[in-house]
């Protein structure tokens, strides 16, 4: 049976994605294959972390335990944890809406066909995180309009990649489309005035709620 390696576990709204400010279930898994230079949960990723040591029943059952009808995973890398697949079926089978937050860099072709497919919202790595060269364009072929690209942007070079690869992978007319600033970064009236300036419609501003509504740094909300 497997276990999987949880950080935390909370029940918050969404604080990004399309589902934002909906009440969510956050199961936080442990590690990450990437290390990018705006990451806000390294926390999660350091060996010295305490985790708990999970089963998909027991996770099913803390769920069932908050009356919420939506579910988020998220990490680090959710989709690193070994039999993650057993955990999504399991949750989808009971009617719960699974979210997948996921980095951009782990293929997506075998939960995408899960008989019970869960949604993703999946990062694109843009030159300012160090980890552009990670990401695995061909996950685009598998989105459609139930998923979501988020670019996340520290300054103008990552507003103009994000805008080469909106356009190069034609991502407004598959998903939905994010452009979501680096916390104390870039300010977002400068990226309204690049959606402007360069008409980008279907590509969208969003800012991480739980950041506004809360300290910057707080974990569990």
């Amino acid at each position: 049976m497997n276990q999987f390696t949880v950080a935390e576990t909370f029940v918050s709204i969404n604080g990004e994605g399309v589902n934002a400010g909906a009440l969510a279930v956050f199961i936080r898994f442990c590690g990450c294959n990437l290390s990018c230079s705006f990451c806000d949960t390294k926390w999660a990723n350091q060996e010295d972390t305490p985790v708990q040591n999970m089963t998909a029943e027991q996770l099913v059952q803390y769920v069932q335990s908050t009356g919420i009808h939506r579910v988020t995973l998220t990490g680090g890398e959710p989709l690193l944890q070994p039999g993650i697949e057993e955990l999504i079926t399991a949750l989808s089978a009971l009617g719960y809406r699974v979210e997948i937050e996921t980095n951009g860099s782990v293929p997506l072709e075998s939960f995408a066909s899960l008989s019970f497919r869960p949604s993703f919202t999946m990062d694109y790595k843009l030159p300012g995180s160090g980890m552009e060269s990670h990401m695995l364009t061909d996950n685009f072929l598998l989105l459609n309009n139930k998923d979501t690209v988020k670019f996340v942007v520290g300054d103008t070079a990552d507003l103009e990649r994000a805008r080469e690869v909106i356009r190069q992978y034609a991502l407004t007319a598959r998903c939905t489309v994010y452009l979501s600033p680096v916390f104390g970064s870039i300010e977002p009236a400068e990226i309204v005035d690049f959606l402007k300036e360069h008409t980008l419609n279907g590509v969208r501003l969003q800012l991480q709620l739980h950041k506004y509504i809360w300290d910057p740094q707080a974990r569990g909300v």
